[in-house]
């Protein structure tokens, strides 16, 4: 079941056992209606008759004044303690604890926030239910295109097998958005290691998208699986960009092609591919200078830097992928065309999708350009940079949780 189905459904019949639980309660005092504390004693117990006027007051007074003090706050206290608390919120489950469910929140609570009371209430299915429903799709920034599409599967398959059940649609939905991202995922991952040669990849973007860290995070999860990596720092117009990636590459013992203050990217990428043959590593992951798609003069020079890198290697490279920031929203599918269009993309690495309600732009990607996504990014640290699993993304999405 979903999630948000089950939370709904939980708090549904909460709310209808209240009136059968609810009886007036046995007044109990609290913190602010307390009984009057009793009058001063000595510490003998026995009150003391008032002291003549003329006498100096004694320490007594203090000392028992002290005394009633802490009873009255041995009395708040007992009374705050049978005072019954508010339970605890519920902890995520184990398994959901820092996990690609926990980190996809903003785009789930966008997308299902709502659903609940709109699902358990039907009985049927009507034209309200799909119009809220597509716009929660728009909402998440699954695109209008691929929106209008899903709604009219789904419209047809309550026609064709005359489905009344909204959860019944639901679990269509959840089917459709699986099957669209499976159909552009290749079958299996590259093998990223070519016979006598390295696998090349070829990262690009805009600046700012997260373009230098993927890399880096790259770099750790393919030196963890024990592959020799050398990174290329051919985005030469940013000094800043070519320090960055040589701290990577000490951060994981891999070393880097390129240095401050070089001026030519294709030159760099030559050496870098030529160097990594000599040593024989497994990956050349190549880092380019950040580009926007309207920049068609940086488009043409990108073009140039893949074309020299075949020179240096012909069947290379192997993959380009763009990275794209998924908060973004629409606006990562423009860029993706146009970055498509000038050079022929393999695939995408989609950042940023733990801090946005904008994840369903994967979907807008996949169907309008079919291309696949081949990481998704959900965090700071290098091991947040994960290999995409369109089940398990949907998943998380949906607030899909087993039975």
């Amino acid at each position: 079941m979903f999630g948000f189905l089950r939370r709904k459904k939980r708090k549904s019949d909460a709310t209808e056992g209240q009136d059968e639980v609810d009886q007036p309660a046995v007044e109990t005092s609290t913190g602010d209606d307390e009984p009057t504390p009793p009058e001063p004693a000595s510490e003998h117990g026995t009150p003391a008759e008032p002291p003549p006027i003329h006498e100096e007051p004694a320490a007594t007074p203090a000392n028992d004044l002290t005394v009633t003090e802490q009873d009255t706050r041995r009395q708040k206290s007992d009374t705050a303690s049978s005072i019954p608390s508010e339970p605890p919120a519920p902890r995520p489950a184990p398994e959901q604890s820092g996990s690609l469910f926990s980190r996809l929140a903003k785009t789930r609570s966008g997308l299902t926030e709502g659903l609940g009371d709109l699902f358990l209430g039907k009985k049927r299915i009507d034209d309200d239910l799909l119009e809220e429903l597509e716009t929660r799709l728009i909402m998440a920034d699954v695109g209008q295109k691929t929106t209008a599409a899903l709604i009219d599967e789904l419209t047809d398959e309550v026609s064709r097998k005359h489905v009344n059940d909204p959860e019944h649609l639901f679990e269509t939905l959840y089917r459709l958005m699986i099957e669209r991202l499976e159909a552009v995922q290749p079958d299996e991952p590259p093998a990223r290691r070519q016979a006598g040669r390295p696998h090349v990849m070829v990262v690009c973007g805009i600046n700012g998208g997260g373009k230098t860290t993927s890399i880096g995070k790259l770099a750790h999860r393919f030196k963890a699986e024990g592959r020799d990596v050398t990174l290329a720092a051919a985005d030469t117009f940013r000094a800043a960009a070519v320090e960055q990636l040589i701290r990577w590459g000490e951060r994981n013992d891999v070393r880097v092609i390129g240095e401050p203050g070089r001026g030519d990217p294709a030159s760099v990428a030559f050496d870098a591919v030529s160097s990594a043959k000599a040593r024989g590593s497994d990956i050349l992951i190549v880092d380019t200078a950040g580009r926007l798609h309207t920049q068609s003069g940086l488009m043409d020079e990108l073009g140039k830097l893949i074309r020299v890198i075949g020179k240096a290697e012909p069947e290379a490279p192997d993959e380009v992928l763009l990275v794209i920031d998924a908060s973004i929203g629409q606006n990562a599918l423009v860029q993706a065309r146009q970055f498509n269009q000038a050079v022929k993309l393999t695939g995408l690495i989609v950042t940023k999708l733990d801090g946005t309600a904008k994840g369903g732009i994967v979907f807008a990607i996949a169907d309008e350009l079919g291309l696949p996504i081949h990481f998704i990014g959900v965090g700071e640290k290098a091991e947040d940079l994960r290999p995409f699993e369109p089940r398990a993304f949907v998943d998380a999405l949906l607030d899909r949780q087993a039975d």
